[in-house]
């Protein structure tokens, strides 16, 4: 049988078409060994929520993933299967999602009778941040961060809806910015109350309040960066100090080449000679 320039055209296409899912099928078994053995050092069950954009699809689309419906279902699965004296490791690297989404997984993991531990690796922004209060300890990298839980509407901070229409008379305010006003005012007034039912369990409610105001209240932008030092200030039950197997699980949840310009070469150490 002999193959013309044609054939191998074919072959290459279909070689190029199928590397996505046979590099993701790899991926899925080395995060499935890591992860268990994750579990086997800390004891624990481990759960992942990692959203970066990956290669998913046959023809090697880059796919963005937030907190959505789908993730609450699933890790409210798997808390709910977990043995009620099981420890729990949640792993999380996100930029945040639907409040609803990150509401449900954040009242699951409180419910869990063991100790729940959220890993921030990198970052937990927004929602993630939303599910990080409900955890018993948060274990943050040197120079992991957390962020605000101020709800956005239409893509705008819902404080901020609120301050513009209350800077001027209402009758010089436009149709749309009342409504997105109204809708704002209740945004918050619902992501500060699920704030304080998270927290009260671990703070006295005046405490609780008043971080829940902080973090719901538009007090810093969207993106700002809260640190360890600062959330430990705040009041969080936060530790500083990234597990080496947490991190290296991470490497096994790849971004694209093509996103991203940094490139580096692994550093060779050198192993101890026994005498």
């Amino acid at each position: 049988m002999s193959f013309d320039f044609s054939s191998l055209i074919w072959i290459l296409i279909a070689g190029m078409a199928l590397q996505p899912i046979l590099m993701g099928r790899w991926y899925a078994l080395k995060r499935a060994q890591a992860i268990a053995a994750v579990e086997k050092l800390h004891g624990t069950r481990v759960i992942t929520m990692i959203h970066r954009q990956e290669k998913r699809s046959l023809f090697g689309l880059n796919v963005s993933r937030h907190i959505d419906l789908e993730d609450a279902q699933t890790i409210i699965a798997a808390i709910k299967e977990t043995p009620p004296e099981r420890p729990i490791d949640l792993i999380v690297h996100t930029p945040g999602g639907l409040v609803l989404a990150a509401m449900q997984i954040a009242r699951a993991v409180e419910a869990h009778p063991a100790k729940v531990t959220v890993y921030v690796p990198v970052y937990a922004m927004s929602g993630g941040t939303l599910i990080a209060l409900a955890a018993d300890e948060i274990v943050l990298g040197e120079f992991s961060v957390l962020g605000p839980i101020d709800p956005q509407i239409a893509g705008m901070p819902a404080a901020s809806i609120v301050r513009a229409r209350d800077s001027k008379p209402v009758e010089h305010v436009f149709d749309l910015t009342l409504v997105l006003a109204d809708v704002s005012e209740k945004a918050l007034a619902q992501v500060k109350r699920g704030a304080i039912e998270l927290l009260t369990p671990r703070m006295e409610q005046n405490a609780a309040e008043v971080l829940a105001a902080k973090l719901a209240g538009g007090q810093w932008t969207h993106d700002y960066a809260l640190t360890a030092e600062e959330a430990r200030s705040l009041g969080l039950p936060v530790k500083v100090g990234m597990p080496l197997e947490v991190l290296e699980l991470m490497k096994l949840y790849p971004q694209p080449v093509q996103q991203s310009g940094v490139e580096f070469l692994p550093i060779d150490i050198p192993t101890k000679r026994r005498a």
